[in-house]
């Protein structure tokens, strides 16, 4: 089992920024891709932005050029540095990795509880 925990959430004025931070607990599974998902009441979960264990990076179009996303594999953690922030950002993001047992070619998704970031206009 992989659990996530998830910190830095929080309100903040429109064009200011926030980081997002994930560290994951699993000391039997190798962690492959880790990531951030949003989600608004009413809508589906979407994903913000991932990244791979070697560093390669993807991002929703609506904020390429504004967040950025990291990792540090020696600590399994990963952040999203969010700038220039919009009223639009406001959601609650959720951190998402696919992990497997070391030594297995078998894949698992798993999901932190989520943590609220809320842009004032």
């Amino acid at each position: 089992q992989v659990q996530l925990v998830e910190s830095g959430g929080g309100l903040v004025q429109a064009g200011g920024s926030l980081r997002l931070s994930c560290v994951a607990s699993a000391s039997t599974f190798s962690i492959h891709s880790m990531g951030w998902y949003r989600q608004v009441p009413g809508m589906q979960r979407a994903l913000v932005a991932s990244i791979t264990s070697s560093g390669s990076s993807s991002y929703a179009d609506s904020v390429k050029g504004r967040f950025t996303i990291s990792r540090d594999n020696a600590k399994n953690t990963v952040y999203l540095q969010m700038n220039s922030l919009k009223p639009e950002d406001t959601a609650v993001y959720y951190c998402h990795t696919i992990a497997g047992y070391i030594g297995e070619s078998s894949r698992y998704q798993y999901w932190g509880q989520g943590t609220q970031v809320t842009v004032s206009s």
